[in-house]
């Protein structure tokens, strides 16, 4: 399945930014296209460099990667229980509140690249057992209604961002 294939009424316009990132891979190949090349990217970034925050009130390399991990975990938690016809009404989160609370500039490099590694595993693994059924579930999760597959596809278009921010801001 390609993004090309998604219909506007399976995400808010809110998430067309990362909608339009995500490319036109087939999902799974996005997720772990993606994987190879933020590990490639984030593991080239010097120790050092990990604590930099282009800005004040900007976020250090570690609290931008530890937002991939969290925002991560909380989609494949959404798409979890769409796939499998959770009715309920998911939170949203707020992304701040979350980095404030990370503690990540306290971790190293090779602890968050640790922990990216095993959640992205962990989502491919997910998505790689969602039947094209499953992928058309939805449910409403910060107040919008959401498919599967455009979590998916939102989630390879929210981490190349990322790592465009990281090119362009960090580096």
């Amino acid at each position: 399945m390609k993004v090309s294939q998604l219909q506007k009424e399976e995400y808010h316009t809110f998430y067309q930014t990362y909608i339009d990132k995500a490319g036109d891979l087939d999902l799974l190949e996005g997720l772990e296209f993606g994987f190879k090349e933020t590990l490639e990217l984030f593991e080239s970034i010097p120790n050092e460099v990990y604590d930099y925050a282009y800005a004040e009130g900007k976020w250090t390399i570690k609290e931008l990667l530890q937002h991939i991990i969290d925002t991560e975990r909380v989609f494949a938690y959404r798409a979890l229980c769409f796939a499998r016809k959770e009715r309920a009404v998911l939170p949203g989160f707020n992304e701040d509140d979350y980095a404030d609370c990370s503690f990540a500039n306290r971790r190293t490099k090779d602890d968050l690249l640790e922990e990216y590694v095993n959640v992205r595993k962990s989502t491919i693994s997910l998505f790689r057992s969602f039947s094209d059924d499953m992928l058309f579930q939805n449910g409403v999760a910060s107040d919008v209604k959401i498919t599967v597959r455009a979590i998916g596809f939102i989630l390879v278009g929210h981490e190349k961002h990322h790592c465009m921010v990281v090119a362009e801001r960090y580096l």
